[in-house]
């Protein structure tokens, strides 16, 4: 079947006019800002990707696929989502566009999928068309399936080589995050067909699944290019304190559990390492814990204090963290939006140049921040 394109929208979807304006100007340390109220009627939304016609793809957790454009949210969801195991954290996640969108069409979800008996986080390539997403096939499953709800990852990102990055969590079964036949606690990496790059670090290491570029990470909730020197950026929660905000290099171990900051959640100890001989130290670790969620550099005009920043949501802080680096050292931070939006899941930086925002709750919204 012929796949129809995409017509090119004459109004930008990030320009047009259907938005609630707060009249008040907030502060920063380098910017004075606005909020402005995109929506507010997405359901448990997840993540945002821009389309090369100004539109936005949503992802809401429960399963649904929502498109933002001329203004608005469109009142249907897009045909085509893969089934979505729902409960807890899992439902639908990420959602990434191939480097070469804007010619084959194709993109990416993480969500959870499989059955009472066990699921796992899995990626989904699939083709955009105006009535949905066609041509669904998965090209990766974070296995062994397991049980429960909880530190599921995920995000997707693609580097400068056209490789993809795809972070799992450890399922809240913390040893898993050491075992190199096991996915959980890792980050990923794919060629875009799902098969496996022949540089993998632990391509022909026996006993160690030859996706796996990084290990020891618990539950890694955002992934960033960096735009200068093109390496993965992560962040991930910690148990009870602990959050991290690290560098991913190949074959790395990131210490966890045999590494960490934190304590379980009942107060019990779970280390007393903070550091190990051959496992990466992290540049910033949040004590107590922020709940680091969606990762973004800054590198537009607009707002010209803030170009080079790291942004991330803090979901247990009720603001988004805006972090200055020193090339590659951690250097300071401030919160922004302090108790004004809860939950803030995911943060990007538009193609205009500003700063979007969704917050997971059952009446969550959509954000941008716009210069004062």
């Amino acid at each position: 079947m012929q796949r129809r394109r995409f017509v090119l929208a004459t109004t930008s979807a990030l320009a047009a006019p259907a938005v609630v304006r707060a009249q008040e100007t907030l502060k920063s340390a380098k910017a004075a800002y606005r909020l402005v109220t995109l929506s507010r009627d997405l359901v448990q939304p997840w993540s945002i990707a821009f389309l090369p016609d100004g539109r936005m793809l949503i992802t809401e957790r429960p399963g649904r696929l929502r498109v933002f454009a001329n203004g608005r949210l469109e009142p249907r969801a897009l045909a085509g989502v893969p089934q979505v195991r729902t409960g807890g954290q899992a439902g639908l996640l990420d959602v990434c566009l191939h480097p070469n969108f804007a010619q084959n069409r194709t993109l990416y979800l993480s969500y959870i999928s499989g059955d009472s008996s066990g699921t796992a986080t899995t990626v989904a390539r699939t083709e955009l068309d105006d009535g949905g997403l066609g041509n669904v096939k998965v090209i990766f499953e974070a296995l062994p399936r397991g049980q429960g709800s909880l530190n599921l990852g995920s995000r997707i990102v693609f580097d400068r080589a056209g490789l993809m990055y795809v972070s799992v969590g450890d399922r809240f079964q913390m040893q898993r995050a050491q075992d190199l036949g096991d996915f959980a606690g890792k980050v990923v990496r794919l060629r875009d067909d799902g098969s496996v790059p022949p540089d993998n670090p632990f391509v022909g290491k026996a006993g160690a699944r030859p996706e796996i570029f990084t290990w020891g990470n618990r539950n890694p909730q955002g992934l960033a290019l960096h735009p200068e020197t093109g390496k993965v950026w992560e962040v991930e929660h910690g148990p009870r304190g602990g959050d991290e905000l690290n560098i991913l290099r190949a074959g790395a171990n990131y210490g966890w559990p045999l590494v960490t900051y934190g304590v379980n959640y009942d107060g019990s100890k779970i280390t007393d390492n903070r550091s190990l001989p051959g496992m990466e130290d992290a540049l910033r670790t949040w004590v107590p814990s922020i709940s680091p969620c969606g990762l973004a550099f800054y590198t537009a005009d607009k707002f010209p204090g803030w170009k080079g920043s790291l942004f991330t949501g803090a979901l247990s802080n009720y603001a988004l963290f805006r972090i200055e680096l020193n090339s590659e050292r951690y250097r300071s931070e401030e919160r922004l939006l302090v108790d004004r939006l809860p939950y803030i899941r995911d943060v990007r930086q538009g193609p205009d140049g500003l700063i979007y925002l969704v917050t997971q709750s059952d009446d969550g919204g959509l954000f941008r921040l716009e210069p004062a």
